[in-house]
């Protein structure tokens, strides 16, 4: 059994630009903001590039070879990875819980999230969190545009990580390189755009479903990070949550281990060198099945790992 290597999918977006091809992706264009690295999502079904599978889409493999991901059980594949590069600010917005986007967004899944900053320009910042004290003085805040008060920016370097749960306010703001790991959903709630120009019109906002969303007062997220040395491998442990554990690995010289996962997603983001073999470089994304009883990654490489 192989590696499922998978071919990204690319979106332009109004905040984009050509942060995701100096990352290495040259086939991104000028204005890509997004990179779908691992997806099985209607709006980004990313396709198998090698073994019996090849020209297959992950969502395919999903539905027709369970086994891949240990006979998970599910309607879709649970996680969705993405890198992206922002060249200017995104919109201020939250994401619904489950039960929210279940109710309202035709039975979709609600958006926990999380951020791994790959680069950034100096004295780059974030938005993540708001300032108001209850659910009334939100409503007032939005409805009367006081987005100075309102939003919470704070800075961000270089490795830092942000857990981003549903009913947080947040947006990524320009100068930014990224990887983002989430559930498999799409459902973002716009509350604020810079009173930006998409074609001539403003972008759609999604006030009062913001408003239902936000969690009032903020709510920071904490949790430490843990760290584990093995031979040929330093594991850093950034988040466990109930959706995913998101790992970084610094591989230098040669880690075997026993797959004891229904899957493992697994993003180059620094160096490059081989998984049983093949060759793997900044970039590349795939996915380690259940059914590889054994896998060895070598080389001197920088790699984000993800399980549900």
């Amino acid at each position: 059994m192989d590696v499922l290597m998978l071919k990204p999918v690319f979106k332009d977006a109004i905040w984009g630009g050509k942060l995701l091809s100096d990352f290495g992706y040259k086939e991104a264009g000028d204005s890509a903001g997004e990179c779908w690295g691992i997806s099985a999502h209607k709006n980004g079904d990313c396709t198998v590039m090698n073994g019996e599978f090849a020209g297959k889409t992950l969502s395919w493999c999903w539905e027709n070879h369970r086994e891949l991901f240990g006979n998970m059980e599910g309607d879709v594949f649970p996680l969705l990875i993405k890198i992206l590069g922002a060249e200017d600010d995104l919109s201020i917005q939250v994401h619904p819980n489950n039960e929210y986007a279940a109710e309202h967004e035709n039975g979709a899944l609600g958006k926990t999230e999380c951020w791994y900053i790959l680069d950034c320009k100096e004295n780059a910042t974030i938005v993540i969190g708001h300032n108001a004290k209850d659910k009334e003085e939100l409503a007032d805040m939005i409805h009367n545009a006081r987005w100075n008060e309102l939003i919470r920016e704070v800075p961000i370097k270089k490795g830092d990580f942000f857990q981003i749960n549903p009913g947080c306010l947040h947006a990524i703001k320009g100068g930014t390189l990224l990887i983002e790991t989430q559930q498999s959903s799409d459902v973002t709630y716009r509350v604020y755009d810079y009173d930006r120009l998409q074609n001539g019109k403003p972008r759609e906002l999604h006030v009062q479903q913001s408003i239902d969303c936000i969690v009032a007062p903020h709510e920071d997220f904490k949790q430490e990070r843990v760290v584990k040395n093995f031979d040929g491998m330093t594991s850093t442990r950034l988040v466990k949550c109930p959706y995913y554990t998101l790992e970084k690995w610094d591989v230098d010289g040669k880690y075997t281990f026993k797959m004891d996962k229904n899957f493992m997603n697994v993003s180059v983001i620094e160096g490059n060198g081989k998984v049983n073999g093949r060759e793997i470089s900044k970039g590349d994304h795939f996915i380690i099945p259940s059914l590889m009883e054994e896998c060895t990654l070598e080389g001197n490489m920088s790699v984000m790992v993800s399980f549900a």
